[in-house]
């Protein structure tokens, strides 16, 4: 108001900038309510990434990716590299950008999402679970592969992947592994290729290379801000 005065802002005026800054608020608000429910980290977002100069990665292609036109278009995005090159981070940054656009987004890591299943089935609620996690518009598996699957896991991820598929829904996979060396972690080679056959027909694959940021940042030496590299 005393700032209204100061400049001799008409009424409507006013009352136009009081309303803009209550829907900007409760529009900040409300994403960060959702992206807490989704299970996205607060701090991994893409204006604080900050790739090292020794990574190389397909510059362009993130970029796009950033666009989230490959959402819209229905398709999914597999992010591989070593550990420690910022895979989650940019996974957790997408998430954030669809949340901005109003999109539901479910973030869990690998191991987590198919422990949660397998809980599912002891009250019998396991179809009620997997429909929960094929309805969200975007679903972000972390470290994907870093053990091996065991039948039921296999299966899940099967069953996860087609129904997704068949809905158009949008799939974010990061792991340290390649496509072609999932099978190997999984306990069925034929539903693991039936599902990885459909998630990467459709997905853009961006590979990042380099050291872990982890490695070199070890105790001992010089820390930088973290906000400067990835997570």
């Amino acid at each position: 108001a005393a700032l209204a005065r100061q400049h001799k802002t008409s009424h409507l005026t006013f009352l136009q900038q009081l309303l803009a800054d209550e829907v900007s608020r409760r529009e900040s608000s409300s994403a960060a309510r959702r992206s807490a429910k989704a299970g996205l980290d607060p701090s991994m977002r893409i204006d604080n990434w900050r790739a090292a100069d020794d990574l190389l990665y397909d510059r362009p292609l993130l970029e796009d990716l950033t666009t989230l036109r490959f959402i819209d278009a229905g398709h999914s995005a597999i992010l591989l590299g070593p550990v420690g090159v910022g895979k989650t981070h940019l996974a957790n940054a997408l998430g954030h950008m669809a949340i901005g656009r109003r999109k539901t987004v479910l973030f869990a890591r690998a191991d987590k999402l198919f422990h949660r299943l397998k809980a599912a089935r002891l009250d019998n609620s396991v179809d009620a679970e997997l429909r929960r996690i094929t309805a969200v518009d975007i679903l972000i598996i972390d470290d994907f592969a870093l053990r091996a699957l065991d039948a039921t896991e296999t299966n899940d991820f099967y069953e996860l992947i087609v129904e997704r598929h068949q809905q158009t829904k949008t799939t974010i996979v990061t792991s340290n592994r390649e496509p072609a060396e999932w099978l190997t972690m999984t306990a069925d080679a034929l539903l693991a290729q039936s599902a990885i056959d459909r998630l990467t027909s459709r997905a853009h694959t961006l590979v990042i290379e380099g050291p872990s940021y982890r490695q070199r940042h070890r105790p001992g030496l010089d820390r930088p801000n973290p906000a400067e590299h990835p997570q």
